[in-house]
């Protein structure tokens, strides 16, 4: 069972249809009828992060759900979403409102660091979950971790080290940023300038754009070419980065020997893009549907749902992190104990080893960061590649302890 929350359906009534949805929840408990559990999938619907989250992420979210009912049909499991419009203040109203008024217990997804860090502060303060598998900051795992949430399928961290670390090796030692100018785009730029300088590159300059009004990269572009760094480093995501890498392409910033970094990039990014826009690029994800024998099977199984948008490795991580948490609530013995306290579920979500097809077997650490594998890919040429999202060559992989950031590095206050 799907729904979907629009932001005018919750400014003009939700007050009345969520009452009497908390009100015939209770009345059918009241009757012997099992709990519900409740998820709430926020992500962007709408807007310049849609391609590669919102419709393709829920159908994941939706997948998991469906794989977790064959096993477990005396637990019953909806799943409503909405759009978070990328503002923070829409995304903390309508996650109080789901809390408060239609029984929600988990939020999934949110795929905008500064939403994320807004939802990450509601879900605590009402003792609820939130099954973080698209905010990147990795100040969730950070000074502001909490004992509601865990961060599953990757952060700035670790997107920054791995991508860096390797251009900086290659030879790309002076860079030059542009950024979002939001949580994002902050938290990785300083990610990114610690690993350069410590590889021994240096950064040049960098330049921050208004997100997500900006369509328009040219005089950005100026900026980076006149600086002379041998690397532009694009520390934005999802259409900002597709246009960005085009406009490079048409201003000739390769041709004249200055190499394109994305510092959080999707096998959906070079999808849009083409080949033979993309080939060459490099880039860091934790999941590629083409990876393995087991990922290969996931894909089978949800590509019926979602069409031509075939999932990246923030439509896995809410795959991985709903059907973490469904077994974690069976393990408490159903619906109920889970529905009493968000800290007691994520805290037993910890001690429970995970283990899908998307990301294999992993843990949980203390302070909610998912620990798995992180993978460098390069983009294929047009006549490597067999067919639609067969682009990406892995080229390394780091293993979980040393692709994330140490627990005692972080500042977390759980730790």
């Amino acid at each position: 069972m799907t729904l979907t929350t629009t932001r005018r359906e919750w400014l003009a009534g939700t007050a009345a249809a969520g009452g009497a949805t908390l009100l015939a929840a209770r009345g059918a408990r009241a009757q012997g009828t099992p709990p519900v559990i409740r998820l709430g999938v926020m992500s962007d619907y709408s807007g310049p992060y849609r391609d590669w989250s919102g419709p393709t992420n829920l159908a994941c979210v939706q997948q998991a759900v469906e794989e977790f009912r064959a096993q477990r049909p005396d637990i019953p499991v909806e799943v409503i979403n909405a759009d978070h419009q990328n503002k923070t203040d829409v995304g903390a109203n309508v996650v109080r409102e789901w809390f408060d008024r239609r029984d929600v217990d988990a939020v999934v997804d949110v795929n905008n660091s500064a939403v994320g860090l807004a939802v990450n502060t509601v879900v605590r303060d009402k003792n609820k979950v939130f099954l973080c598998s698209g905010a990147s900051t990795a100040a969730l795992t950070g000074e502001q971790c909490s004992p509601n949430t865990v961060q599953w399928t990757y952060d700035t961290y670790m997107l920054a080290k791995a991508t860096s670390t390797a251009m900086v090796k290659a030879g790309g030692d002076t860079w030059f940023f542009i950024v979002a100018d939001y949580a994002f785009g902050h938290q990785i730029e300083r990610d990114a300038r610690r690993f350069i300088e410590a590889a021994g590159g240096k950064v040049l300059g960098a330049a921050r754009y208004p997100f997500p009004q900006t369509s328009d990269f040219s005089a950005l572009l100026l900026q980076a070419q006149a600086s002379g760094a041998k690397v532009l480093a694009l520390a934005n995501a999802g259409n900002d980065t597709v246009n960005s890498v085009k406009q490079a392409k048409e201003f000739g910033l390769q041709r004249r020997g200055m190499k394109v970094a994305l510092m959080l990039a999707y096998v959906t990014d070079v999808h849009t893009m083409g080949l033979e826009t993309a080939q060459g690029l490099v880039l860091s994800e934790t999941f590629y549907w083409d990876l393995n024998d087991r990922t290969r099977a996931f894909m089978n199984r949800v590509k019926p749902k979602v069409g031509n948008n075939w999932p990246n490795q923030m439509g896995a991580g809410a795959y991985s992190v709903t059907l973490h948490y469904l077994k974690t609530v069976a393990a408490m013995g159903g619906a109920a104990a889970a529905k009493a306290s968000g800290r007691d579920t994520v805290a037993r979500m910890k001690t429970i080893p995970t283990d899908d097809d998307c990301f294999g077997p992993g843990t949980v650490r203390a302070d909610g960061r998912k620990m798995h594998p992180a993978y460098l890919f390069q983009v294929k040429t047009p006549a490597e590649s067999k067919g639609p999202f067969d682009y990406y060559k892995l080229i390394g992989t780091t293993p979980p302890e040393e692709a994330f950031r140490p627990m005692a590095e972080g500042g977390c206050p759980l730790v």
